[in-house]
């Protein structure tokens, strides 16, 4: 089965990098918690809206619920058992360099074709904490499940979403001022 997604994604934040995409495939519509990783239609659109073109069926699902689950545990909660989960899914694969015609080549290998969205999530997550781990944020609405990546200039980003998170918290503040 391909990837090509039979749905479209209804999550309200995407784009992010792609572990914390992966962190929000949970997310809450009002009071009830969504999933798009519920089902294999819902996989499809995820790994087609990531460019993966491997098998959208129950092995890669499996792989991306056990990485999704570490990684909330990793960032969330900073749990030693999540880092030792996240360990075993980067046991999957590997980063393999070589030269081509053009220079250095990096190539992503995995165990099979269903680990390689994960692995490639769990990798990218240590990119990212290289790269900068206080801006690896959960977002600051006291009911949202949301996590992003701040790329604001001063690194001062508190909502997931100005337009939604930011604007319903500032709301919700001045009707406490004006109740």
């Amino acid at each position: 089965m391909s990837a090509a997604p039979s749905r479209v994604d209804p999550r309200p934040l995407t784009g992010e990098p792609l572990p914390l995409d992966l962190l929000n495939t949970r997310w809450l519509d009002g009071e009830v918690e969504r999933d798009l990783l519920d089902d294999v239609d819902g996989l499809g659109a995820w790994l087609a809206g990531h460019g993966f073109d491997g098998p959208a069926d129950e092995e890669t699902l499996a792989a991306l619920r056990r990485t999704r689950a570490a990684l909330a545990g990793v960032v969330d909660r900073d749990d030693a058992g999540a880092h030792r989960e996240l360990n075993e899914v980067l046991r999957h694969g590997r980063l393999r360099r070589a030269v081509g015609p053009d220079g250095p080549v990096t190539e992503v290998e995995a165990d099979s074709p269903a680990w390689l969205p994960a692995w490639s999530a769990a990798e990218g997550y240590l990119r990212l904490v290289e790269r900068a781990p206080d801006r690896i944020r959960h977002c600051a609405h006291p009911r949202c499940v949301l996590h992003f990546f701040d790329t604001s200039r001063n690194g001062t980003r508190r909502w997931c979403s100005m337009a939604t998170c930011g604007n319903r918290v500032k709301a919700s503040r001045h009707h406490e001022r004006t109740a």
